[in-house]
């Protein structure tokens, strides 16, 4: 089992994100884990890493720079990241006991948490059997964005999580509305929705004439939204905790292929 630490004062905390080191969000998370804790480390991207979903880097050498007292940038994923801080940045002599990743420039619902590096990295720390918790703060481009939306609420949602027991393998999601303290609603438990990377490719040519993609140029598409998700709760300005799982497994077919199989062998 995997428990969120009842006393936070005391535990460990690793802050870390799929933005970059420089991230406005990995600063508002490292507010949010120091209002709780004194022993908060920071081990980040040297660049963004935005749509690295679960990666790890295996065909060049990892570097870390320290970019402060317990604060350090890897030139890798939001995985290596977890996997350096927890392995070798971090001194062994004490464990740690929560990951907070983000808080991520966009929201992350749907299916853009298999795409996700913020994520990501809450899943790193899963498989590590250390809880996770990653934070996202929905946008819209040219807006001004809501930081002090996610600073105040992620302070309100870990409170409310302190001593929660959750089965191995799972981690939380959470999402913040695009608006101000006073227009966010209450904080509602919600699962997946549907919503993915528009399947239009934006085609330019480089100042040289040569042509290239831009994946998702389109925008995003929304396709039948799930009443009560993740998405539909978030666009009317409610916080949203999503519980997810590792184990991908479908299980509700297991006996459907088993039987076709058994049939097959026959």
């Amino acid at each position: 089992m995997l428990q969120i630490p009842s006393s936070l004062s005391s535990m460990r905390i690793l802050v870390t994100n799929d933005d970059g080191i420089h991230a406005d969000g990995l600063k508002v998370l490292t507010r949010v884990a120091r209002h709780f804790s004194d022993d908060v480390w920071v081990v980040a991207p040297e660049v963004e890493q935005s749509g690295a979903g679960h990666s790890l880097t295996l065909h060049q050498p990892l570097r870390v720079r320290r970019a402060a007292p317990r604060r350090y940038a890897v030139n890798g994923t939001p995985t290596d990241c977890v996997l350096l801080a927890t392995k070798e940045i971090i001194p062994q002599k004490k464990p740690v006991d929560l990951v907070l990743s983000g808080v991520n420039r966009g929201m992350n619902v749907a299916e853009d948490v298999t795409y996700s590096g913020t994520l990501a990295a809450a899943m790193e720390a899963t498989l590590l059997d250390i809880p996770a918790i990653g934070f996202s703060l929905a946008t819209k481009e040219r807006e001004i964005v809501h930081w002090e939306t996610a600073e105040h609420f992620a302070v309100k949602v870990i409170e409310q999580l302190q001593g929660l027991i959750m089965p191995k393998g799972n981690f939380l999601s959470v999402n913040f509305p695009h608006c101000g303290i006073a227009e966010a609603k209450e904080i509602r438990v919600a699962p997946q929705g549907r919503r993915k990377i528009a399947e239009k490719m934006e085609a330019r040519l480089d100042p040289k004439g040569r042509p290239y993609f831009w994946i998702g140029g389109g925008g995003f598409a929304e396709i039948d939204d799930v009443a009560g998700s993740d998405h539909e709760w978030l666009k009317n300005n409610h916080v949203t905790i999503t519980p997810l799982n590792m184990d991908l497994t479908n299980h509700n077919l297991i006996g459907l292929l088993e039987q076709r199989v058994a049939d097959f062998t026959r």
